[in-house]
């Protein structure tokens, strides 16, 4: 993470997101603040807390994405919670230590896909013996009798058809060689159908542990040769890998690179006393996850895991409630403050186009498969934006989210009727765009219905 100086994150934040500079440039010193400790001497690192993020604004503005970028760009695990999920102890439903828990299936994951990469090539190798084998399969020996075993006379081996060994390492090389790749074979793969998940977290925890007890269902499965290489070699390199090696790695991944991020905080912001009941409920999840955020030890199946360097990024759109309803503790634990601003009608309209995923691209794209050329004139892409910002003043602002929306209006009889299209070519104009939503921009009733 040396070259990530908060000016790279930046710019790699600005590929995929508009505006919201202030959030960028909190974000990125966070990052940096995490390099900066790991290069300390132990005694004063395990000082420095993580500098804990609270992002302030409305739905569709770029919280969620920014932190998903984040995590992407750093290769951390990283899970997206919502806040409303969790119960108060004593309730029924999911406890807060399952984030940690969810953090560490997911560091679980990427390292084990880390370590499946270095057993590639003798996975693929033990792939193609597998098929070999079921194409061609081997003589079974014949099992040595009681006697044979007690006094020790050994079976004589049935020697090897001198050409035997030859053509079964040329059926090898053919199945390499990609020469069988569409011939159908039948393979045993395991059946990972698991246990049904609930909220109740014992409930999990308790099917979990049956589900370990009982032996691997396997399944027959009919599949190309080119397809099983695939699954047999992912198959052989989860084989190779030492679990152990995996936990720990996983579990100092997650402590030291991990990422939380809390959305809809907002929901659970209500204080004691300022309307009775529910309220009670949501302040106890403010102090369940309290101790999360400040630093402590978490019981996960791979190990004991400690929550003090892991990152916490917590949002919401605080339309009714404000960041300082949250609990005195809990808001001492999110130092940096970020309010993102509503997206005016330019950072629409970048939107469109700009970003690496730019809607624009998406939807020509897939409209491109049918043969279908479409392409949008500046004054088209003006238009949408125009719409997209009168409808979230005039209505519930949500933001980019608006963009799909209409797009889906505009193109909706375009994508319906691509496949049986003669003319191939077409543009979408300020007029067409008006033609598509005209009845229902006219009418504010309306839209807030359908836009």
């Amino acid at each position: 993470m040396e070259e990530l100086t908060p000016r790279k994150i930046v710019e790699y934040l600005d590929q995929y997101i508009i505006g919201q500079e202030e959030a960028k440039r909190a974000v990125a010193v966070a990052l940096r603040n995490r390099w900066r400790a790991g290069r300390l001497p132990a005694d004063i690192a395990k000082e420095i807390s993580p500098k804990n993020i609270l992002l302030i604004g409305p739905t569709g503005v770029g919280k969620t994405e920014i932190a998903r970028r984040i995590a992407s760009l750093t290769h951390a695990p990283f899970v997206k919670v919502e806040a409303t999920k969790y119960t108060e102890v004593g309730y029924v439903g999911r406890d807060v230590e399952s984030m940690v828990r969810d953090l560490v299936e997911e560091a679980v994951r990427l390292v084990k896909k880390e370590e499946s990469a270095l057993h590639g090539r003798d996975a693929e190798e033990e792939a193609l013996k597998r098929i070999a084998e079921i194409m061609w399969p081997s003589k079974k020996q014949e099992t040595r009798s009681p006697m044979d075993i007690i006094f020790g006379e050994k079976k004589q081996e049935t020697p090897q058809d001198a050409g035997e060994k030859e053509r079964r390492q040329e059926l090898v090389e053919r199945i390499r060689r990609g020469e069988l790749d569409d011939r159908v074979i039948e393979i045993k793969v395991e059946d990972k159908g698991g246990a049904p998940q609930s909220d109740n977290e014992q409930a999990n925890q308790i099917s979990l542990m049956i589900t370990n007890m009982m032996p691997k269902r396997m399944k027959k499965k009919k599949v190309t040769v080119r397809a099983a290489r695939k699954i047999l070699a992912e198959e052989a390199a989860d084989e190779m890998v030492d679990m152990e090696v995996v936990k720990e790695k996983a579990i100092r991944y997650a402590e030291e690179k991990g990422i939380i991020f809390i959305d809809e905080i907002d929901k659970i912001a209500g204080r004691t006393g300022s309307s009775g009941g529910p309220d009670v409920s949501r302040e106890g999840v403010q102090r369940d996850i309290l101790p999360i955020v400040e630093g402590a030890t978490v019981k996960t199946k791979y190990g004991q895991v400690k929550t003090d360097h892991i990152l916490f990024m917590a949002a919401g759109a605080f339309h009714v409630s404000r960041p300082s309803d949250l609990i005195p503790e809990l808001q001492g634990r999110f130092p940096i403050r970020v309010e993102l601003s509503s997206l005016s009608r330019e950072d629409l309209r970048k939107i469109l186009t700009e970003p690496r995923q730019a809607l624009v691209r998406q939807y020509t794209a897939l409209l491109e498969t049918e043969g279908l050329h479409v392409s949008f004139s500046e004054d088209g892409l003006d238009a949408i934006a125009e719409i997209a910002s009168e409808v979230n003043s005039e209505t519930e602002d949500i933001g980019a989210r608006r963009l799909y929306t209409i797009l889906e209006k505009v193109l909706e009889d375009l994508s319906f009727e691509a496949p049986d299209m003669e003319e191939k070519e077409v543009v979408v104009d300020s007029d067409y765009v008006h033609k598509k939503l005209g009845k229902i921009t006219e009418n504010i009733d309306i839209s807030h219905y359908i836009l």
